[in-house]
């Protein structure tokens, strides 16, 4: 099963294109080069599932057209609507640029503050307020941090560490 911290997102589908399931991917990501097979992730259900691209092709600087295995109609395509649409992390060379990352990638992080030292781990973000969260289990019960890239001082993506810098009183909460 593919989890959330897998993946990074890449962009969101908008409308499809046509009437033979291609599908319009509002992305700024370089897509690999050719020869291998590419899988584009979505959330249908609750449940992250990998779609096999046939087909692909820009349209613009920040939209690339998309024909997914097994979408062969717009009716089909209409499923795809404003979903957002992730890569798998293990495919992507390199270092996930920050703008790529998304708070989700940091589930599972341990968190230590360069004051308190550690915290505990990220288990979850809150994107249900107007200011996005990171729900931190830590001994003592649950602590809820703003998701602010001032309060990161560091950030270790292979060894899945975080170092932040809180404001005062904030672990006093």
């Amino acid at each position: 099963m593919i989890e959330k911290e897998d993946v990074v997102k890449i962009g969101r589908f908008a409308k499809p294109h046509g009437i033979k399931g291609e599908l319009s991917l509002v992305t700024d990501f370089e897509w690999p080069e050719e020869g291998d097979d590419i899988f584009l992730i979505c959330e249908m259900d609750g449940i992250l599932v990998p779609f096999l691209v046939e087909e692909s092709r820009y349209k613009s600087d920040t939209v690339t057209l998309v024909k997914l295995e097994g979408v062969d109609s717009e009716e089909e395509a209409r499923r795809f609507v404003n979903k957002e649409v992730y890569f798998p992390l293990e495919a992507v060379e390199g270092e996930v640029p920050l703008g790529e990352m998304t708070w989700d990638n940091l589930i599972g992080y341990a968190v230590t503050d360069t004051h308190a030292g550690y915290i505990g781990v990220i288990t979850d973000v809150d994107d249900t307020t107007a200011n996005v969260l990171l729900r931190i289990d830590r001994a003592g019960g649950e602590l809820l941090i703003p998701a602010a890239e001032e309060l990161i001082t560091d950030a270790d993506h292979e060894a899945r560490r975080l170092v932040v810098s809180l404001p005062e009183g904030l672990l006093d909460l």
